[in-house]
């Protein structure tokens, strides 16, 4: 059973606090504190809405074939969700990710090979379906052990798994082996067919606005609070009551239903599957996406995902020979001047755990010195 908000924003209150302040008095830095919740609120509606504004009108003044490029990165913006939500909320570092991705591309693609099933509405809660399942037996193994698990552990048996599907998918001759499942049939609706174009590419906006609302009523709810929590002290939160394991293993496992759904949407856009959907390239790939754009804010994770997937898409097309190092290079220094990503130019660090409820105006300390 979830605790009071009032419990848990204590303790998160707490240990931000203590990282935040260091030497400085605590009345002046609870002030500070504070003003940057404010400013937090202020500023990432104003991204958001930016971001979704250039969504919109992409289609309009981009040529077709960047029309085309624009629906993949849309869709690997959708798979940067699914990690933002078990690392930036969770601290669950996986590095399989692209097993769920790649897993549910696969499972459409048979849909559509051997029982020639297209329809959007069997296909896409399908993929989702996959994505969910796989993540749930991943996350029982490694999270719902008798003892808690470590970070490493959880990242190398993610890894595993990953790495462990990619052998299997290319071995595997009913899955065509190395060359994967090719001419993929449109996904449809009736009659009609999706092919790519501006129609894809709005049904995948489409999609990926729903589910990033989703995704910003979890973590602003009650269980998001519990995770912010989770997050930022997993001790004090067990403390309180919280099964802080099956909490991870919950948002674990909707990590891997949002991840399987953009592998559906994924394997449809491009026509066909191959291996390395599933395996550690493509999980790699998505941790680049969040640690870019900065992780537990949503929004980084599809900054971060545009950025990276443009950057690459002009540095492969101006600098053929050099570009992966070039890219290497600006990941390195952003990662290494930026901790927090890109979206930390804008939003404050304690944006990442955001507001609950309704705010009191005295601090907790004026509270507990009140007569």
């Amino acid at each position: 059973m979830l605790k009071p908000m009032s419990v848990v924003r204590e303790a998160i209150v707490t240990d931000i606090g203590d990282e935040a302040d260091g030497a400085m008095a605590e009345g002046a830095a609870a002030e500070q504190a504070k003003d940057r919740v404010k400013a937090g609120r202020k500023v990432l509606p104003i991204v958001e809405g930016v971001v979704l504004v250039a969504a919109l009108i992409a289609p309009l003044v981009l040529q077709d074939y960047l029309t085309v490029f624009a629906t993949r990165v849309i869709i690997l913006a959708l798979f940067a969700l699914s990690f933002d939500l078990v690392w930036g909320y969770a601290g669950i570092m996986s590095f399989g990710q692209a097993l769920f991705f790649g897993s549910a591309g696969y499972g459409v693609a048979l849909l559509a090979r051997d029982l020639d099933v297209t329809n959007i509405f069997l296909v896409l809660p399908a993929g989702t379906l996959i994505g969910l399942a796989f993540a749930l037996l991943l996350g029982g193994f490694l999270l719902l052990g008798r003892h808690p698990s470590s970070v490493i552990f959880v990242s190398l048996g993610t890894l595993t798994g990953s790495y462990a599907a990619d052998r299997l998918a290319r071995g595997w001759y009913y899955l065509g082996g190395q060359n994967g499942i090719p001419s993929i049939a449109p996904m449809s609706l009736g009659g009609y067919e999706f092919t790519e174009g501006p129609a894809f590419y709005y049904l995948v906006l489409g999609i990926l606005v729903v589910v990033y609302l989703l995704c910003r009523f979890l973590v602003r709810s009650q269980f998001g609070l519990a995770l912010a929590g989770l997050r930022e002290n997993e001790q004090r939160i067990a403390f309180f009551g919280y099964k802080a394991q099956h909490l991870k293993a919950i948002i674990f496992t909707i990590g891997g239903a949002v991840a399987g759904l953009a592998g559906s949407l994924y394997a449809f856009h491009e026509g066909f599957v191959w291996p390395n959907m599933v395996g550690v390239v493509v999980s790699t790939q998505v941790v680049l996406y969040v640690l870019f754009g900065g992780s537990g804010t949503l929004i980084g994770a599809v900054i971060g995902a545009v950025i990276v997937e443009g950057v690459s898409f002009w540095l492969s097309d101006n600098y053929r020979d050099v570009w992966p190092i070039i890219l290497g290079l600006l990941l390195l220094l952003v990662i290494l001047f930026r901790p927090l990503g890109l979206i930390s130019f804008v939003l404050g660090e304690r944006e990442r755990v955001g507001s609950f409820g309704a705010r009191p105006d005295k601090t907790e300390k004026e509270k507990r010195n009140a007569p």
